[in-house]
């Protein structure tokens, strides 16, 4: 089953070796993060469906650099998934926007019935305290893009959709992400969403409107 394989390949992670002065964000070591992914995968991904592949940048400090599930914070994980844990009730800007979105498409079990959020680099990563995208260095850049390579086809490997991408993240993210395509032919289209931590910052007051745009895209 996807929830198989998808426990499989979380829990077999390989940290890519990175440069001095940057640190990973790998929670999935702890026996605590493996038992929120187990119950995660087995409640939404446990048949053999295909999923649309939704695409963020890297986890941050207080999503899934916490629960292991990406655009998740621990309000969300118990609020909208249902799965209890040990981390208390915060949240963050990103995942907000993401599970309004879900809850407007028809909730977390339709959602996930239908797409798989990962993230073009699966783990995460820090610098001086604070997180970085692995974009925002070249040499971080340089290091981790074969562990990208490696990981997106391990994804595809499992039987998600290699016909549209979704790539959250409308610049940065989406521009490493289409030359990647270029070079190694991933997905047939790869089609850009605007970051939710953008859009609750600088765009709050548009909110539904990039939830309605979020809709219309995944459609695709």
């Amino acid at each position: 089953m996807l929830s198989d394989q998808l426990i499989r390949f979380y829990k077999n992670l390989s940290p890519p070796a990175i440069p001095k002065g940057f640190g990973l964000l790998h929670p999935q070591p702890s026996s605590d993060v493996m038992e929120v992914i187990k119950q995660f995968f087995n409640k939404f991904y446990a048949d053999n469906n295909s999923r649309k592949l939704i695409l963020g940048i890297n986890p941050g400090r207080f999503g899934a650099g916490i629960t292991g599930i990406n655009f998740t914070a621990p309000r969300q994980l118990k609020d909208e998934c249902g799965i209890d844990h040990s981390w208390g009730n915060s949240s963050e800007l990103s995942a907000e926007f993401i599970y309004e979105m879900i809850n407007a498409y028809g909730g977390s079990q339709k959602f996930y019935g239908d797409f798989f959020i990962g993230a073009v680099s699966p783990l995460g990563y820090i610098k001086d305290g604070k997180n970085i995208n692995y974009y925002d260095d070249k040499r971080l850049q340089k290091t981790v893009t074969p562990f990208i390579v490696e990981t997106i086809q391990q994804q595809l490997n499992m039987g998600l959709s290699s016909d549209t991408c979704f790539c959250i993240g409308g610049e940065k993210n989406y521009k490493f992400l289409t030359e990647l395509n270029e070079k190694h032919k991933f997905f047939r289209n790869i089609l850009p969403l605007a970051h939710p931590r953008f859009i609750m910052q600088y765009r709050r007051k548009n909110k539904e409107g990039y939830v309605n745009e979020y809709l219309k895209i995944l459609s695709n």
